[in-house]
């Protein structure tokens, strides 16, 4: 049972919102090209390399969780957010149709509440900090208690940052001694949460009476049709499989391949490093990733997999990058099915492409709903038929899923470290949350010419028919 907050906490809380609230205070008169070349600053200060690196490495240990060069290698993100910010109006009229006579007005949301994931508390402080100033909003940073050093440092590079420009640092403040209770509070006083983080805490966040952006599970789940470029998708795979470790809900965690080309897939996948689990093996590894009941091990979470084949009681090659499972059945009751948040893949033969969507459909009833998927295909059709037939908020073609789904320099997503997943997996939105997700928008309309259908147009075949 969770204990009650403290009357010292609430104290600490209340003292950081004021100052939150005076910071803002002192920004709210500043103009696009202020809050632009601060974002600029943020985005150099944070995501140059050696600064990333450090703290991004600093991470890895403290938590022990993730893979210290996969880990750095998320510091574009940080240069496509702020791409894609500098891009965008975010203060005063930032959009006018005249046809329509109506012009927005960008607003500053308030003081957000950003929970932090024990996975990326160097990444998403100054994903979260570039949006954020540029809408003119507060922050205050609630890390998870593994990272809690890692999210404090980067946090502090952001508000030397802002201090040197003349910026208040307090615009940015960082929660030194988390817990539950003091965040719960938080976000029962903040204006707005974001909740980066596992199930519980996205709930919560849902239940605290302010408005939420939550994210959902993933069970990334791939299909390998007939024409895929088998080369190309088991590198990809590979490339998603392993980044930090399996660490991210979009790593490659099911891999649905026609039966034309399943057995070369498989043999891609071994040579990129894949190590196939026998019958043997594959038992010892289920009792690895998962408790008696159900519930994943911490302990195999994001790790090599020669320390997970270790942990499970067998030895791998020290060339082996991840295991390969090879799954028929589907559901609750057949845990590989599900996600598995670490370097682990399930592989599923299907007889052709009508039940490669079949298979994608039960997965997907395991865990999963809203987040995403992809397809290695150059058939149109197929490649509209999955996105038709997932119930994700994105699919990936013919791309490294976790490197793609949150935006990359070679497809049209939006940058972000937050995945929106839709009302299939409990969120307000489905969107890559970014800046428009930091803002209030006012809209002005004005008198236009009379736009109103005749009702001969508007009921079409029923006007004038018999009513009941």
């Amino acid at each position: 049972m969770a204990r009650d907050i403290t009357p010292e906490e609430i104290a600490t809380a209340d003292a950081m919102i004021a100052r939150a609230r005076h910071a803002m205070d002192e920004i709210k008169d500043y103009h696009q090209p202020e809050v632009d070349r601060l974002a600029r600053a943020l985005g150099w200060n944070c995501g140059n390399e050696k600064t990333f690196v450090r703290i991004a490495q600093m991470g890895v240990d403290e938590s022990g969780i993730g893979d210290r060069e996969g880990r750095a290698g998320k510091r574009f993100k940080i240069l496509g957010v702020l791409r894609d910010a500098l891009r965008s109006k975010s203060v005063g009229v930032i959009e006018e149709d005249s046809e329509m006579g109506l012009t927005k007005i960008a607003k500053s949301a308030g003081i957000i509440a950003s929970l932090i994931p024990t996975t990326n508390p160097e990444l998403t402080p100054p994903v979260t900090g570039i949006y954020a100033i540029k809408c003119k909003d507060a922050v205050i940073f609630s890390p998870h208690p593994r990272a809690k050093r890692t999210t404090f440092e980067m946090v502090r590079v952001m508000r030397e940052t802002l201090r040197k420009l003349g910026c208040p640092p307090d615009v940015f403040q960082c929660v030194e001694n988390p817990s539950i209770p003091m965040t719960e509070y938080l976000m029962s006083q903040c204006d707005l949460t974001m909740a980066t983080g596992g199930k519980p805490m996205v709930q919560a966040a849902y239940s605290s009476g302010k408005p939420a952006y939550g994210v959902g599970a993933g069970n990334a789940t791939m299909v390998i049709d007939e024409d895929a470029d088998i080369a190309e998708a088991a590198m990809n795979s590979r490339i998603s499989k392993t980044s930090d470790f399996g660490s991210g809900c979009s790593a490659d965690g099911n891999v649905v391949i026609h039966a034309k080309v399943y057995d070369q897939m498989k043999s891609a996948l071994i040579a990129e490093g894949g190590h196939l689990c026998s019958p043997k093996e594959k038992a010892l590894l289920q009792n690895a990733l998962w408790k008696e009941d159900g519930h994943r091990r911490v302990e195999t979470v994001a790790i090599a997999a020669q320390r997970i084949a270790e942990f499970a009681g067998f030895t791998v090659p020290d060339d082996r990058k991840f295991l390969i499972v090879e799954q028929e059945e589907i559901g609750k009751e057949y845990l590989f099915s599900g996600e598995k948040l670490c370097v682990v893949m399930a592989l599923y033969k299907a007889a052709d492409f009508e039940d490669a969507m079949v298979k994608v459909r039960a997965i997907y009833e395991v865990g999963g709903k809203g987040h995403s998927c992809g397809i290695y295909s150059f058939n149109e059709d197929h490649i509209l038929r999955h996105a038709i037939n997932a119930p994700v908020s994105r699919v990936m073609v013919r791309q490294p899923q976790s490197k793609a789904n949150a935006g990359s320099f070679s497809n049209g997503m939006p940058m972000t470290s937050s995945l929106g997943c839709g009302i299939w997996g409990g969120n307000i939105t489905n969107e890559n949350v970014s800046l428009k997700h930091y803002m209030n928008v006012t809209w002005v309309a004005r008198p236009i010419p009379e736009d109103r259908p005749s009702d001969e147009e508007l009921f079409g075949e029923f006007y004038n028919s018999e009513v009941m």
